[in-house]
């Protein structure tokens, strides 16, 4: 990556312990009629850089809903989120866009890989979409993710190519191309095996120290959890 890209980026990240994003009373009803549930009660929470959260609890107890809301992927019915100090819950469906792009990293049980494109395009494809840098600084970019995350070798393969911890290391290079100040990786070792499982969750933890990422995951790995900055607990839509 050019020296004029990597200055920017230092420049421009605050120190570890800023809160990256906070939602305050959050609520969210899914369906209609009789069917229609209170999935958020009234959620408070926050994730500052360089500090790891698990989301734990049963199915259904909002969870994954709560990730959507803190990833703008859906609206609430009622509460605010802000992230980098600006309001989020309100905005636009362009702007909501404008953030997710800027400020937020995804990391799923499904890496979600594109299968025509080798890793390194898939790695470049959030670059391309917030449009920031040149060809070359985004490949750039895309070999140093790579390499960060053990597959500095295997940049030009396909997912096909890939193990399933390979996929899914990709996926984590693809979460940071941006250089978001927030992951959110819903059960993103769900899908490996316990020794897979074991090096992606460490990658992510070395990562959110080293780059002062805030990391907020959902998981039903206790073991996962225990490692983690802070374990929140959840039933029935709140913080318990």
């Amino acid at each position: 990556m050019s020296t004029d890209v990597t200055n920017q980026a230092v420049a421009k990240k605050p120190s570890n312990g800023t809160v990256v994003i906070r939602c305050e009373g959050l609520e969210r009803y899914l369906g209609e009629g009789t069917g229609r549930t209170h999935v958020l009660r009234g959620v408070t929470f926050e994730a500052r850089r360089g500090e790891v959260t698990a989301i734990v609890g049963p199915s259904g107890c909002g969870k994954s809903t709560l990730l959507y809301q803190l990833g703008l992927l859906d609206r609430p019915d009622g509460g605010r989120i802000v992230i980098e100090g600006k309001e989020a819950s309100s905005a636009s469906d362009d702007e909501r866009t404008a953030l997710r792009a800027d400020h937020i990293g995804f990391v799923f049980q499904f890496h979600f890989l594109l299968p025509e494109f080798s890793a390194a395009e898939n790695v470049m494809l959030p670059m391309r979409k917030l449009g920031r840098l040149t060809g070359p600084q985004m490949r750039d970019r895309a070999m140093e993710l790579l390499s960060a995350v053990g597959l500095g070798e295997k940049t030009g393969r396909l997912p096909s190519q890939l193990s399933g911890g390979e996929q899914q290391r990709v996926a984590i290079a693809r979460s940071l191309a941006n250089e978001p100040a927030l992951i959110l990786a819903d059960e993103p070792t769900g899908n490996l095996d316990v020794a897979n499982s074991n090096m992606v969750f460490s990658l992510l933890l070395r990562l959110a120290k080293e780059k002062g990422q805030a990391v907020v995951l959902v998981t039903h790995n206790p073991e996962i959890a225990q490692r983690c900055d802070r374990t929140m607990p959840m039933r029935d839509g709140l913080f318990v």
